[in-house]
């Protein structure tokens, strides 16, 4: 037990060094939960199967988690804000968000300016990708040549494929917005709806399926675009196998209490994204349950444990 209170900043994925020449699998490294605590230091708590995470809740609404300065492709500073300020952006307070580099990502394709260190990480090659959630949402996204996979675990896909490899950050998000106008595929799914999704997910062959019919649309539409600085390419991502048992087809429940006080505890077994299927102390049923409520809250650690709902086992 511990009365260190600490400021989340998410779950965050690390892929690690590249595995075997050729491999596109990662060295297995795994998702984490990233802490501040009260003197500006962060840990990671690893987030493995059987791990236990017990926590109460030790202050009221959200908190800003800083901004970053980003100087190139692999080089930026997270920048701590200094009055843990209440979060009035999402998870950033007013300052922080008109000081931070990564809200001019998005303009930057339409002419936008951007600092000398922003421009060479946008100037970078990147990827264009086709996600599928587990209840068949679909979204075209991008992601940095350094971020390609670790990209896709944190947003908490099932089946997704590259479309395209991009000279740069401008093109990709060219493409991007082209898909969204003419395939109506849109560039965002919210965390909440994903979330839902894993408490009764598709089979898994018929994600892959849709996701596959998606992905060559998409390639076909790209192929017959005409402009330059890109490549055309047709690759399968691949899935962290913590995730599977998550993404799997079961009988399972959306967790019953707010993240946004009182006390929990739970083993989790599996993680897609931020989402966790978990078992309550002294209960056999599974729960699904979005770590990502907890971004920008302030908890303490601890062995803490949550009430057993009375549920009853759906019938088949």
């Amino acid at each position: 037990m511990t009365d260190t209170r600490y400021l989340v900043h998410g779950v965050f994925w690390d892929a690690g060094p590249a595995g075997p020449a050729g491999s596109e699998v990662p060295d297995g490294r795994l998702p984490a939960m990233r802490l501040q605590d009260p003197d500006g230091g962060v840990t990671e708590l690893p987030l493995d199967a059987g791990t236990r995470l017990g926590f109460r809740l030790a202050a009221a609404g959200r908190h800003c988690l800083g901004h970053h300065k980003v100087h190139g492709p692999a080089d930026r500073d997270h920048v701590l804000c200094p009055d843990r300020a209440p979060a009035t952006r999402g998870s950033q307070c007013e300052r922080c968000f008109v000081v931070d580099d990564s809200r001019l990502i998005h303009d930057f394709h339409r002419g936008g300016r951007v600092p000398p260190g922003l421009r060479a990480y946008l100037m970078q090659p990147h990827w264009l990708y086709i996600a599928t959630f587990a209840n068949g949402a679909s979204k075209v996204g991008t992601a940095a040549n350094l971020r390609k996979w670790k990209r896709l675990a944190e947003q908490g896909a099932v089946a997704a494929r590259y479309v395209a490899r991009a000279d740069d950050g401008r093109v990709v998000r060219n493409l991007e917005d082209l898909v969204t106008r003419d395939a109506g595929i849109p560039q965002q799914i919210r965390s909440a709806a994903k979330a839902a999704a894993l408490t009764g997910p598709a089979p898994a062959a018929e994600l892959d399926a849709r996701n596959s019919r998606l992905a060559a649309e998409v390639r076909a539409l790209l192929a017959g675009a005409g402009g330059g600085g890109f490549d055309v390419v047709d690759e399968h991502w691949l899935r962290p196998g913590l995730s599977d048992a998550v993404c799997a087809p079961a009988a399972r429940h959306a967790y019953p209490h707010e993240l946004s006080t009182g006390a929990h505890g739970f083993r989790i077994d599996s993680l897609s994204g931020s989402v966790a299927l978990a078992r309550l102390d002294g209960a056999d049923l599974e729960f699904v349950v979005n770590l990502g409520q907890l971004k920008a809250r302030t908890i303490e650690l601890g062995d803490h444990g949550a009430d057993v709902p009375a549920v009853q086992e759906s019938l088949f």
